[in-house]
Order: structure tokens, then C-alpha cells, then sequence
């Protein structure tokens, strides 16, 4: 394992909006950007014996269950998606509920020992593959008394 990994999960979240003084068109957008910490074996990263690891562990785990939920969910076109099952899916939900674009990288450790987790990393990656959020949709508005 990789004892200088952080332990956690990462979301950065950029909201960004412009105005054109010339027509009066608003637009406002988003970037998320997420680092999610990878799942981990108990038995390998010796967290059972560290009560703090252990639920640290047990945390990030669940969290990244639940994101494989909701792109199980999305990818189905089920007509309720599970984002509030999780602090990371609710933060994620505007991201990835249809009028965004989404992207994913996926590192794997080219180790023998790690091969588990990297074959899962990849069928993670490939349930998220399946996804289709849509067409992004641009967020227009006009300031009342300018010209259209």
C-alpha cells in the first residue's frame, strides 16, 4: 500500500459566471474537480487493527459504492438516481445529472500485488463508461431592460 496516499476524498467545486456588457447575456457554469481516494482491502492495508483506519476505510469504501450506484442508476436510465446516498454523490449530483460533461481517469499500480484493485479500478471505469449524461446544455440569461 501506499503509506504517503491520502486517505480521503477531494472535490473541488468552481463556480464561475460572465456577463456580456454589450447584449446583457449572463452565463454561469461549473467546474468539480474530484480525487477519489481508492477502495482498499482490510486485510491488505492493515487498517482492521486501527479503529480510526478501520471506519476511515469503511467510509471511503461506501462512498465509492454509492457513486458505483448512481452511474449503475444513470447508465440504466433508472427514473430515480440514488445521489443522496452519500456525501460525494450529493455533492456530485449537479455534475452528473445531465446538463454537464463528465470525465474520468483511472490510475492503477502496474504491481503484481496491487493486480485486485486494479482490476477493479477498471471494471469501476467500465460501469462508469456506460454512462451518458447528454448533450451539455448552455445556461443563457438576459438582464431585463438591455436588448435581445
Amino acid at each position: 500500500m501506499n503509506s504517503v496516499s491520502s486517505r480521503s476524498h477531494s472535490v473541488f467545486m468552481l463556480h464561475l459566471s460572465g456577463v456580456n456588457d454589450e447584449d446583457g447575456t449572463m452565463v454561469e457554469g461549473a467546474l468539480n474537480l474530484c480525487d477519489l481516494a481508492g477502495s482498499e482491502r482490510l486485510d491488505r492495508s492493515g487498517a482492521s487493527s486501527d479503529a480510526r483506519r478501520l471506519k476511515e476505510t469503511q467510509s471511503i469504501n461506501k462512498s465509492l459504492s454509492c457513486l458505483g450506484d448512481v452511474f449503475t442508476s444513470l447508465s440504466n436510465g433508472s427514473s430515480h438516481v440514488p445521489f443522496r446516498n452519500s456525501k460525494l454523490t450529493y455533492l456530485l449530483q449537479d455534475c452528473l445529472s445531465g446538463d454537464g460533461k463528465a470525465l474520468m481517469f483511472v490510475n492503477l499500480s502496474p504491481t503484481q500485488a496491487s493486480s485486485n484493485e486494479s482490476l477493479c479500478s477498471l471494471r469501476f471505469a467500465q460501469r462508469v463508461n456506460k454512462v451518458e449524461l447528454g448533450k451539455a446544455t448552455k445556461h443563457i440569461q438576459y438582464r431585463t431592460g438591455m436588448k435581445h
